[in-house]
């Protein structure tokens, strides 16, 4: 017996074979193994099943970074966000790799790390998405005409939650209706000093979310003819910290709201906090709603208006996997989440 036989006989039995050996074995080309193995509908049963036995004989592993060459597919999806570390962000892309895994796709977070609401971000370059990303999921990404023009190029997929791109489908919760849910219960409870936290300096008007909530509430209020106070509206860069330092100086004025519209449930945290440190009763005195229904919000009994956050990456991850295998994107498609208002011990009539 020839000991070199042996010895690549051997190699091969502790998973060394190559695409090479495979091809040997079952007798056809590099090319009919790529693409048996990937499950291409060009090979037939027999020939398929031909690789497969000698695959498995061989104990051949698959080189991901082979197959992605050969096939120009990653088997990854690209999660883009202005803020990784926050719950929202969070929540929308755990739940797309919990789906897209199902699939056979892993997920890279693609944190563009902004400092703040009106902060500039990273900005989406070709060294981040070409060869990288099969497809890509913006989440609350103004995406400007230079990235659009570059994920065209690449013919990326991309699909946009929160903040539309234009051209691509969007998922999303209607935030003008979801603000005036808010605002209007708290009308509603007989309140008319009324404020708002949440509002972003006007050159962040591709942040459509704020915007939209802000706008909102005050058309609810000059609809109930109840003004809308400068000196009570926060901005608190849509943080807990912030809101608290906010809502810390305004609630030791001696003119005050009775009830806060929160743009986000983490800022009517820090709301919250803010008001039991000053002695001012919560909701008696103040009352709080706030947007999102945060898993902390039924701990802490904050009122606030639901939105279904993991229902919208999963949402965004349906729409995205057809455009994965080739399927024509709509445009025009936008998926709009169900908001409801889910009252709690945050808001009540004033005193």
């Amino acid at each position: 017996m020839d000991p070199n036989a042996s010895r690549s006989s051997a190699g091969r039995s502790r998973g060394h074979a190559t695409i090479h050996d495979v091809a040997a074995a079952a007798g056809v080309s590099v090319a009919t193994v790529s693409r048996a193995l990937r499950g291409l509908d060009r090979v037939n049963e027999t020939t398929r099943e031909r690789v497969f036995a000698a695959a498995d004989e061989l104990h051949y592993v698959a080189s991901p970074s082979a197959s992605s060459l050969a096939s120009g597919r990653t088997g990854v999806i690209g999660v883009a966000v202005p803020f990784g570390d926050r719950w929202f962000f969070a929540t929308v892309l755990s739940s797309i790799a919990r789906r897209v895994r199902a699939e056979g796709y892993q997920v890279m977070l693609l944190d563009l790390e902004q400092q703040g609401q009106h902060e500039k971000r990273l900005p989406l370059t070709s060294d981040m998405l070409a060869k990288r990303l099969d497809g890509i999921i913006t989440v609350n990404i103004a995406v400007t005409g230079a990235e659009t023009a570059l994920i065209d190029r690449l013919g990326i997929p991309l699909v946009s939650v929160g903040t539309r791109v234009p051209g691509r489908p969007l998922v999303r919760i209607d935030d003008a209706a979801a603000a005036r849910l808010a605002t209007e219960h708290v009308v509603a409870l007989g309140h008319t000093r009324i404020g708002y936290v949440g509002r972003v300096p006007p050159q962040s008007a591709g942040l459509t979310t704020p915007a939209h909530r802000f706008e909102a509430f005050s058309e609810v209020l000059t609809e109930h003819g109840i003004s809308v106070r400068s000196a009570w509206v926060l901005g608190s860069d849509w943080t807990m910290d912030d809101a608290f330092r906010d809502a810390t100086t305004l609630l030791t004025r001696a003119q005050r709201p009775t009830a806060l519209v929160v743009g986000s449930d983490e800022m009517a945290f820090g709301v919250m906090n803010a008001a039991r440190r000053l002695g001012v009763q919560v909701p008696s005195d103040l009352s709080v709603v706030g947007i999102d229904d945060h898993p902390f919000s039924d701990v802490l009994d904050v009122s606030t208006v639901r939105q279904d956050v993991v229902g919208q990456g999963l949402a965004a991850a349906e729409i995205l996997l057809p455009a994965l295998r080739g399927r024509r994107q709509d445009p025009s498609l936008i998926h709009t989440s169900e908001i409801r208002l889910i009252e709690r011990g945050s808001t009540a009539r004033p005193g």
